[in-house]
């Protein structure tokens, strides 16, 4: 917010629209009073209300990766690519009808573009490591970047007397170990003071995290390799990623069981693991 004109920074789902809108009253805000509509990237947790709460906004402009931009406004490609990862009852139920957005309000993000919100200027940066249609939204006015998904997952839950604990998503289908790593640094090139984590919240012991998200890329790498050529991969993968988790976790301090640990990270173990087995196949496919 600034000055009375407003933004939001990814969506959710068409489940959160109504909290959105909720936030905005609390406010003090209309939804006139809001400019753009940030998405990070398209993938349906971040994007998946963005057509409907568009349709709430009217004088809203949709910023998006010119990869992204495309299926955001015929979403017909993305809806199928996620049932592919969920299949389509569990995609239903997650994300509902996905509502385009119409062309003439998609403002395309190019590499480094400012955008205006009543003087407050910010910037779009390209980070394509979690995914090819992501990018990052550098705040300096706050001394804040909201990363999306390139600077990992840090549920509140897990805060420990250590601190902030946090890990990369590697979620299907075009994670690339790379730009993984460039993305975090080109968000630490920043300089910031605090990093707004789309999963979850606020974080601000940057120099340790960044650190820690270099250090689990690479680790998520090397647990793909040594299963490279296994029957069953998948699955040991998947294994190999909650073994990795949880022993990360208790040594940050957490003190819950492996099942509470499990209750906590499921989600994320599952797609991490299956994040890596479409890198391998990919990797495999391009060598031949």
């Amino acid at each position: 917010m600034e000055g009375g004109r407003g933004a939001f920074v990814d969506t959710g789902t068409n489940a959160s629209v109504p909290l959105l809108l909720d936030g905005l009253r609390q406010q003090n805000l209309d939804v006139g009073d809001i400019d753009f509509v940030f998405l990070t990237h398209i993938h349906l947790d971040h994007a998946g209300g963005a057509g409907l709460l568009m349709q709430k906004l009217p004088n809203a402009r949709c910023v998006i990766h010119p990869r992204g931009a495309p299926h955001m406004v015929n979403p017909e490609r993305l809806i199928a690519g996620t049932i592919g990862v969920y299949g389509e009852q569990r995609t239903r139920e997650m994300y509902g009808n996905i509502v385009p957005i119409d062309e003439s309000r998609v403002l395309v993000a190019d590499d480094a573009d400012w955008f205006d919100l009543n003087g407050r200027t910010m910037q779009a940066l390209h980070t394509e490591g979690h995914a090819r249609h992501h990018y990052v939204l550098n705040d300096p006015a706050s001394r804040g970047v909201f990363t999306g998904d390139s600077f990992g997952i840090s549920y509140r839950e897990c805060d420990t007397v250590n601190g902030e604990f946090i890990y990369p998503t590697t979620t299907p289908a075009s994670f690339d170990p790379d730009e993984a790593h460039r993305s975090v640094d080109r968000i630490m090139d920043c300089n910031p003071e605090q990093l707004y984590l789309t999963h979850y919240s606020r974080v601000r012991e940057l120099d340790r995290l960044a650190a820690e998200m270099h250090a689990g890329i690479d680790a998520y790498v090397a647990m793909a390799l040594a299963h490279q050529g296994e029957p069953n991969r998948g699955a040991r993968i998947q294994q190999a990623m909650d073994d990795y988790l949880s022993a990360r976790l208790v040594e940050h301090g957490f003190k819950g069981e492996r099942d509470a640990i499990w209750s906590l990270l499921e989600v994320d173990i599952v797609l991490n693991a299956q994040g890596l087995v479409s890198w391998l196949e990919r990797m495999e496919k391009h060598h031949g």
